[in-house]
């Protein structure tokens, strides 16, 4: 059962990540074009040279960006296929789980906060444009750090959570998972060291709608996600059933 899961939550990622580039495309690409016009033309002005592009923006927001979409939504679509096979009638109601469609859709929004919402108020996306080079690797390491954490407070919520419930009703035990997990991350967006590197005089609604659509394409990836693969998976239970 679990195979049929995962080769279907594959698919479903597959798909969502089509849908997802296309939103990216339309939204998000055209602020990264204008972030690097005004970079080159920044750069002309002060008589430095261009830098030399490895990939044309045509290949970048054309080929790049729907492989690297696809390769992704594939790989998190299988993570996601597991953690649904787990949760599948052990979450819901006392005596009563959740079918399989709400559940998927349940763990998408969730999914969507924990992965992609929470790092982003600590380390929210910028246009390639913006940012030192020299500081690339920094970035990305406490970006996954963030990422990582927000993780682990997730395991850490579900675990309060679990341990509430013989003692307290189930809106009390899912409340205290809750504010266990957002003490964890508050307690580490405080300690994670702060980076801004945008610069002073950088149009605040460029890097806004830039901010805006990279929240967007996400928020399209794991609803779609979970649309799909919900649908996908109560066709194979209910199969499985009969």
């Amino acid at each position: 059962m679990v195979g049929h899961l995962l080769w279907r939550g594959m698919l479903a990622g597959f798909l969502a990540a089509c849908l997802a580039a296309l939103f990216a495309l339309a939204f998000a690409e055209p602020q990264v074009d204008l972030s690097i016009a005004r970079e080159t033309a920044h750069a002309a002005h002060a008589g430095m040279p261009a830098g030399e592009e490895i990939f044309s923006r045509a290949t970048q927001k054309g080929a790049g960006l729907f492989t690297a979409m696809a390769l992704y939504g594939a790989a998190v679509g299988g993570i996601f296929a597991l953690i649904f096979a787990y949760a599948h009638g052990r979450v819901g109601r006392r005596g009563e789980p959740l079918e399989s469609r709400p559940l998927a859709l349940m763990l998408a929004a969730m999914a969507f906060v924990v992965v992609a919402l929470v790092p982003a108020l600590k380390y929210p996306p910028t246009p390639p444009a913006v940012g030192l080079h020299e500081t690339v690797a920094f970035r990305t390491v406490a970006f996954f750090g963030m990422t990582g954490l927000s993780l682990l407070a997730a395991v850490a919520g579900g675990w309060i959570r679990r341990r509430l419930l013989p003692r307290v009703d189930e809106f009390d035990a899912l409340v205290g998972g809750m504010l266990g997990y957002a003490v964890i991350v508050a307690a580490g967006q405080m300690l994670l060291p702060a980076i801004d590197e945008v610069p002073a005089d950088f149009p605040a609604t460029l890097l806004w709608r830039f901010r805006l659509a990279a929240l967007g394409s996400q928020s399209v990836l794991w609803l779609a996600l979970g649309l799909i693969f919900g649908w996908l998976a109560a066709r194979r239970l209910h199969m499985h059933r009969a």
